[in-house]
């Protein structure tokens, strides 16, 4: 990854075309970069990353103005850029463990499913001291957010935007932005409004952007509303600014905004209002035509027509856009385009408008049709992944036009670019309380689609957590056969991923929900799962007590393929225990059940594992005897890998019995049946 930027979930960057100004910042901030730091003067090296802070109230331009440091910087690190936002849209801090685990998939490093916080900033501040990058912290909360993550190398720069000094971080002065100087303002006023109504009055022009306060997010609220009315005059404006009375529960400094957010709010229609305010309900932050109509309760059309109304306005952003072999969110076979961010200055105006007119009913109505709208889109974007003629596909032929995709490509790419806004979804269903038959259905739609498109090892971090929402529910309302399912899943991530003991855990847990709810599957899975979790942990004669354990389950219900797989299980931990009569035993009830099954390939390969284990008892023409046999079992399931593997087990043990040109004739066969590259590797 060189000289390019990297985005994780990235703040709006549309503001980089309206930058202006801020010289006195931006020299302010070079000259922090180059001044000698604490650990220079006292002659160590320096053992960590310089930060660059960027302080202000949310609005004041303080993201625009380290994206701005940040291109001006980049050509410095050619390891790239990262960014990263450590606060949600909505106003919650966004957990450490997601934010680490962001900025690693931005730089093509994979974290294993389920590793905590600490282990996941190791890995970070680790992947970035290999490289030197520029890494972008938006809207940090304190200094516990951004601290971790600074790499310990010189080499790299952090530039962190936060409302207030990181107390914590050694070595840290803020640049603190204010509003934009007169003459910045009025030209950043004046790319919405058009130069003419500029030019004509620049006087009122300056008086409105003083009535601003210079705040580029209450400039671009005045602009829009201009720019909506083009008979209306700037010093009209001003004087409607003006004759707002001050909000008094409003700090003195937040007020400019506010008082352009409510002369624009004003404004608008009902019915515009109304979506603008049930948009703070959007997750992430992310709003695209079939997330505002589901919320508004209105059309598609209807909604994307709101939408580029808004984004007129200034109440919205255009959001990032797609990488390349992305298609845009809203871009269906109804040709619907475009996603919003709504900026985070906005969030709390809006949410206390919301607590004014809103019901709490209508909200969580509003709630449940933006979900149930995303269940369909997830139904359709797995469906799509499924054959033609299968019932998958007869069902998403019968959905709306504006709710299928066109192929597989681009339900994919959908997917990919919305993982963001479905991943907090799920997390809000979840959190809600009032949706869990909603939420379960979101999550199991959310994990269908990863795991049809991106398989379930590519999106095991993703489904680790999604497990542990279900999890959430699941114990919340009683429910133990949900309950078991979830634990099973988790259990097999942590298997997965070394973490043995803690698999162990879920395992049990399992098997205890499992009983409860009477689940035959579940309980059975659970013993068979505790049983490979003892035999990780090389405790053999608990593995197969509890595999015993789940044969007799089995047994009892006649699943006969079970059976077959924990005879085989049986027999490899006896093996390894050393007990091989007992190996024998068990491996040959395999072969039998197979034989009932009439499973060929199962049966070679069970017959395989017996003469292994008579080899292993010093009979290895006993073993001959038997691996010839499993090789005829091979040649009538036409498996050519198994066949060429059996040759191979046949060349080693008759060079152990000191028939060597018999074996180079078993040697020469598994080379033809694998081809000369499969065979040398």
């Amino acid at each position: 990854m060189t000289d390019q930027a990297v985005d994780v979930n990235s703040p709006d960057r549309a503001a980089e075309s309206f930058f202006v100004g801020r010289r006195r910042e931006l020299t302010e901030l070079r000259a922090d970069l180059e001044r000698a730091g604490l650990n220079t003067i006292s002659g160590r090296k320096a053992p960590r990353a310089r930060v660059l802070l960027v302080a202000g109230r949310p609005g004041s331009g303080r993201s625009a103005l380290a994206e701005e440091i940040t291109r001006q910087l980049r050509e410095r690190y050619p390891g790239g850029v990262v960014r990263a936002a450590l606060t949600d849209p909505g106003g919650e801090p966004v957990p450490g463990e997601r934010s680490a685990r962001a900025v690693l998939g931005a730089l093509g490093i994979e974290a294993p499913p389920g590793e905590d916080e600490d282990a996941l900033t190791q890995r970070v501040r680790e992947a970035l001291a290999a490289r030197k990058a520029l890494l972008l912290l938006d809207d940090a909360r304190d200094a516990e957010q951004v601290d971790p993550l600074v790499p310990d190398t010189a080499d790299c720069l952090v530039v962190a935007v936060s409302r207030g000094p990181l107390t914590g971080i050694p070595d840290v002065r803020p640049c603190t932005v204010g509003g934009l100087d007169s003459a910045a303002a009025v030209e950043l006023l004046g790319r919405h409004t058009g130069a003419v109504r500029i030019t004509v009055d620049p006087q009122a022009a300056e008086s409105l952007a003083e009535e601003c306060g210079g705040q580029p997010a209450a400039l671009l609220l005045a602009g829009g509303w201009l720019a909506a009315r083009p008979t209306a005059s700037v010093a009209d404006l001003a004087r409607r600014l003006r004759e707002l009375p001050a909000e008094q529960d409003v700090p003195e400094g937040d007020r400019p905004l506010a008082r352009a957010f409510r002369l624009a709010y004003e404004a608008l229609s009902p019915s515009a209002a109304h979506a603008l305010r049930l948009l703070t309900l959007a997750p992430a932050g992310l709003v695209d035509a079939h997330t505002a109509s589901a919320l508004a309760g209105c059309s598609v059309p209807s909604a994307a027509s709101t939408l580029r109304d808004l984004a007129g306005l200034g109440m919205l952003r255009p959001a990032p856009p797609a990488g390349p072999g992305q298609v845009p969110a809203g871009r269906r076979e109804d040709g619907t385009d475009g996603r919003y961010v709504l900026p985070g200055c906005l969030v709390p105006l809006l949410r206390a408008r919301s607590e004014r007119q809103d019901r709490p009913g209508e909200r969580r109505l509003a709630r449940a049709r933006m979900l149930e709208r995303t269940v369909r889109l997830l139904r359709a974007c797995r469906a799509i992944t499924e054959p033609e003629g299968s019932p998958a596909r007869k069902q998403l032929a019968g959905l709306p036009r504006a709710l299928r995709f066109a192929n597989t490509a681009a339900a994919g790419s959908w997917l990919r670019l919305n993982r963001p806004a479905l991943l907090g979804a799920a997390r809000i269903a979840v959190a809600d309380g009032e949706l869990d038959t909603l939420a379960r259905r979101l999550v199991a739609a959310l994990v269908r689609a990863l795991a049809a498109h991106e398989g379930t090892e590519a999106a095991a971090p993703d489904l680790y957590g999604l497990h542990h929402l279900v999890l959430d529910v699941a114990e919340r309302r009683g429910l133990h056969r949900e309950r078991a399912a979830a634990l099973l899943n988790i259990g097999d991530l942590d298997a997965r991923t070394g973490r043995t003991e803690a698999a162990l855990a879920r395992y049990r847990a399992a098997l205890d929900a499992g009983r409860a709810a009477r689940d035959h599957y579940a309980t059975g899975r659970a013993m068979e799962s505790v049983g490979g979790a003892y035999q990780d942990l090389k405790d053999w004669h608990r593995a197969a007590d509890w595999y015993g354990r789940a044969l007799a389950q089995r047994l009892s219900r006649g699943e006969r393929a079970d059976e077959a797989r924990l005879y085989g299980r049986l027999g490899a931990v006896h093996a390894y225990a050393g007990a091989h009569e007992d190996s024998l035993r068990e491996w040959r009830a395999a072969v039998a059940c197979h034989r009932r099954l009439d499973d060929l390939p199962g049966v070679a390969r069970a017959l395989s594992e017996v003469a292994r284990v008579l080899e292993f008892t010093g009979r290895p023409h006993d073993s001959l005897r038997v691996c010839e046999e499993a090789l005829e079992w091979a040649v009538l399931a036409e498996d050519e890998r198994l066949r060429a593997a059996l040759h191979l087990r046949l060349a080693d043990t008759l060079e152990r019995v000191g028939d060597p040109a018999a074996a180079a004739l078993h040697r020469g066969r598994a080379n033809r049946l694998l081809g000369p590259d499969e065979a040398r590797a």
